[in-house]
């Protein structure tokens, strides 16, 4: 009887820890006032040339997409709200990607066959930097680094952090978010 409620209590906090694990939260202890944060021109800092391999082994680089939007989506294999976020995605980066839009995902997953499996699963139509030590997200300028997955930052044509949005993505709100930084000039 005297184990029981100490494993009550571990259950509990695991589950109240699961729950908040999604609430929008910045690293540097800030809070974003909704989901997504629009960054005015003058007061977008560069993004850092996050790279590394895919998934699948082959080399990437953020740097390699200048020119274009870059919608860069942390997640994953074991985040519900990223499971149902990656069709869209895939949706997105395959309507949008002749208007010059390149989805980039950043898995998590300590276990590449993990997030090679969910890639398979979920058909998705864009590469994946795997960075399980967080080794490339921890380069991303102070603030930026949510504990909150999924996450996604919006980087404009010329490198430039533009948006931040903290919840699940759809088609629609890539589209949203994207159209008015692919009316940008890439000067």
């Amino acid at each position: 009887m005297t184990m029981e409620y100490p494993r009550r209590s571990m259950v509990l906090a695991l589950v109240l820890l699961a729950l908040t694990a999604c609430a929008p939260q910045r690293q540097s202890g800030g809070s974003p006032a909704s989901m997504l944060d629009s960054i005015p021109v003058a007061d977008r800092r560069s993004a850092p040339d996050l790279s590394g391999a895919t998934l699948d082994g082959s080399p990437v680089h953020l740097a390699d997409y200048r020119g274009k939007v870059v919608v860069l989506n942390v997640w994953a294999s074991w985040c519900g709200p990223c499971r149902a976020e990656s069709p869209e995605l895939s949706r997105a980066q395959e309507h949008l990607k002749a208007e010059g839009i390149q989805v980039l995902g950043v898995s998590t997953d300590a276990d590449r066959s993990k997030g090679r499996a969910f890639q398979r699963e979920h058909h998705l139509a864009y590469p994946s930097l795997h960075d399980p030590s967080h080794r490339q997200l921890s380069r991303l300028p102070k603030g930026y680094l949510y504990q909150a997955l999924p996450f996604t930052l919006f980087i404009d044509r010329r490198g430039r952090i533009a948006a931040t949005y903290v919840s699940t993505l759809t088609e629609a709100d890539v589209r949203r978010v994207t159209a008015p930084l692919l009316r940008e000039s890439v000067r």
